[in-house]
């Protein structure tokens, strides 16, 4: 059994033919630096950053066909004219229709943590993503990183200083003082509960050797394998930074 697609009528949301006439800065009517969601939930993060962002154009992209509506829905409801909405595996969109350090920010929040040990090869930020990404992020561009698991943000914490290209922000890895980071309804719970969100922010550096900028791309039937996994999962484990 499969997750029930809905069809999105939304003029927020985008779909790829859009993407291969004019790219993500295509979708937008007027040139800005373009920052990106990636998990971007039922879209209370975004909303909240792209309302205090007025200056930047907003991607936001998840995997659930759902969670893009909710996020849809939010957006129009606050009237904002700077975020498009796609459904969209990052690393397949990164690879083909982002281009080349053109994004000034990335913020990924609370991703699926896989907890179990034999399942952690499955995160999102791992060293080969944490490279890949970097080809994409603009000179100064900012990486936010949030996570609710304590194990993913040590593993995290471990692989960052040996990727060439980031540069923290503060003297620790990461910081459980949120300051004005926009706290989604998700990270609320969480919150409330007493339990720590650890939050990172780094920096690309300005300067680059060329090498870092060919991105490592992807294994041959990546796109193929995701989207098969995707259409046997009978419903989401969680929704992302919700």
């Amino acid at each position: 059994m499969t997750q029930r697609m809905i069809f999105i009528e939304s003029p927020i949301f985008a779909r790829e033919p859009e993407l291969k006439s004019g790219g993500l800065s295509g979708l937008f009517p007027r040139p800005a630096p373009l920052a990106l969601e990636i998990g971007c939930g039922i879209g209370d993060f975004i909303v909240q950053e792209a309302a205090r962002r007025p200056e930047w154009n907003f991607v936001a992209i998840d995997i659930f066909n759902k969670g893009c509506l909710k996020t849809c829905s939010r957006v129009e409801k606050a009237g904002l004219t700077n975020v498009r909405v796609l459904r969209a595996e990052a690393r397949w969109l990164l690879n083909h229709f982002v281009p080349r350090e053109g994004l000034q920010a990335v913020y990924i929040n609370c991703p699926d943590p896989w907890p179990k040990k034999r399942h952690r090869g499955r995160r999102l930020v791992s060293r080969t993503f944490l490279e890949l990404l970097r080809c994409y992020l603009a000179p100064g561009a900012h990486f936010w990183f949030a996570t609710d698991f304590r194990d993913y943000a040590e593993m995290v914490a471990e692989i960052l200083p040996d990727v060439e290209g980031y540069l923290p922000q503060s003297s620790s890895p990461f910081t459980t003082d949120l300051g004005d980071y926009p706290v989604s309804k998700y990270m609320r719970r969480f919150l409330d509960a007493g339990q720590p969100i650890y939050l990172f922010h780094y920096r690309r550096a300005k300067q680059l050797s060329p090498d870092m900028l060919e991105p490592p791309g992807l294994e041959p039937g990546f796109r193929l394998r995701w989207l098969a996994r995707e259409n046997r999962r009978n419903r989401p484990r969680r929704q992302q930074g919700e």
